[in-house]
């Protein structure tokens, strides 16, 4: 039997290096899915005070259906929080996001994702700190406004 698996993973050696047995880019976008993945996992792991606060939070609207997902790869970003029912991204931005250079970065981004049906909701570290009600309080009606544009579609 280990010789059997030995040989398959040889012969699925062979293949995955052989460029001309695969169309173009499909192994690279697995790599780069897997790379995303690990980062993602990194980020999961290093989450600032600000991101583990409103994780616990928003765990808990999954009592009323809406489950998101922290650090998750989407397309070629990884969102802080993402809401796939409601097709809603939310980002927790520090200081750094500020400077012209990330606001630039960031723009493009949400364009990206609304190009993609989602829309981003973006706060501050320190409203987070400040006022993490009013912080969940935004992104509930945000979760409602989109449930109801689903019904709306309907």
């Amino acid at each position: 039997m280990d010789a059997q698996v030995g040989t398959i993973r040889l012969a699925l050696g062979r293949a995955d290096s052989d460029a001309g047995t695969r169309p173009s880019g499909v192994g690279r976008q697995r790599d780069g899915n897997r790379m995303a993945d690990q980062r993602a996992r990194e980020l999961r792991k290093t989450m600032t005070p600000q991101e583990v606060k409103l994780w616990v939070r928003l765990r808990e609207l999954r009592r009323q259906g809406y489950h998101f997902r922290r650090q998750a790869p989407k397309g070629c970003y990884i969102v802080d929080f993402m809401c796939l029912r409601s097709r809603l991204i939310v980002e927790v931005d520090g200081a750094q996001h500020g400077f012209e250079c990330h606001v630039g970065r960031d723009k493009r981004r949400d364009r990206y994702f609304a190009d993609r049906g989602f829309r981003t909701l973006r706060f501050w570290n320190n409203e987070i700190n400040e006022n993490l009600d009013g912080v969940v309080e935004t992104i509930w009606h945000a979760l409602q406004r989109s449930d109801g544009a689903d019904a709306i579609a309907e």
